[in-house]
């Protein structure tokens, strides 16, 4: 089993424009999932949609093809990937020759969803073929408008607490921070959280939110930090919890998890992505 330690990110990395699969760094989601107490039977459905946006390879006749890119990893999967050495694989793409979108769609497939232990969905759109720039946005309470007193930073689910009133509602906040668990840098995110059950009290679930600020998790472990806390703490009778997180390398991700197999959110960009 491969240790985050060595993969590439947080290291200087020579650029290779030539295919090369072998770049892609898998890790075990269970190393997490084992810390956060999450049961090997899932309490969850869901998935992590990665999208990119600097894809190229040059077809037979050396003229570049840039594509965009939605890659759809289960979290049913063995492993995630570890991004910087997501970004150095489609990398290794720009000097190659492929005679199709749909080739390359194909290589991708294979590649990721050998690294990941389960099918990967793939799918590659010529920048050309892309409508419109429209920016969406969550829908439901707004929670950054209230006026709270923040100074914890390190998680705290000691602020989750519920209400007597039991709601069917959708809330959201874009104050979600939190820290690359290897290099420490800052990743930035909206987070959009429904559920059924006992209120769950705003200012405190807000205050929740902020306190991912100086916590160091990679996205995917952060929302299903954010989801077991929840449903541990105030045991709603739906939850579902959505990041959207800003750009990369041409990278952002975003996971979903739910207690509902049909919750699929769309995969629309908001303002900061």
């Amino acid at each position: 089993m491969k240790h985050v330690d060595l993969s590439p990110l947080g290291k200087k990395s020579s650029y290779i424009s030539q295919y090369q699969a072998d770049l892609l760094f898998p890790i075990p989601r269970k190393l997490k999932r084992e810390e956060i107490n999450v049961p090997l039977v899932l309490p969850f459905h869901g998935a992590d949609v990665w999208n990119g946006f600097e894809i190229s390879w040059l077809n037979k006749k050396g003229k570049p093809i840039v594509v965009i890119g939605e890659f759809i990893f289960p979290c049913t999967s063995a492993n995630i990937i570890e991004s910087k050495s997501f970004k150095l694989y489609l990398n290794s793409f720009n000097n190659t020759h492929i005679d199709s979108i749909a080739t390359a769609c194909e290589m991708m497939k294979h590649d990721l969803s050998q690294n990941a232990g389960v099918e990967v969905e793939v799918k590659l759109t010529d920048v050309s073929d892309v409508k419109g720039n429209k920016k969406d946005v969550f829908s439901g309470t707004h929670l950054d408008a209230q006026d709270i007193v923040c100074d914890t930073y390190i998680v705290a689910p000691d602020f989750l607490v519920v209400e007597e009133e039991k709601v069917s509602e959708i809330v959201f906040s874009d104050l979600l921070k939190s820290n690359c668990l290897v290099t420490g840098q800052p990743d930035w995110g909206s987070v959009f959280i429904e559920y059924v059950g006992k209120k769950i009290n705003h200012k405190g679930l807000l205050k929740y939110i902020v306190s991912f600020r100086n916590h160091n998790e990679f996205h995917e472990q952060c929302v299903e930090r954010i989801f077991m806390d929840i449903l541990r703490r105030c045991s709603p009778d739906k939850l579902s919890v959505h990041a959207r997180y800003t750009r990369r390398g041409g990278l952002d991700i975003n996971p979903y998890r739910s207690t509902e197999n049909d919750f699929i959110p769309k995969n629309s960009q908001l303002c900061r992505q």
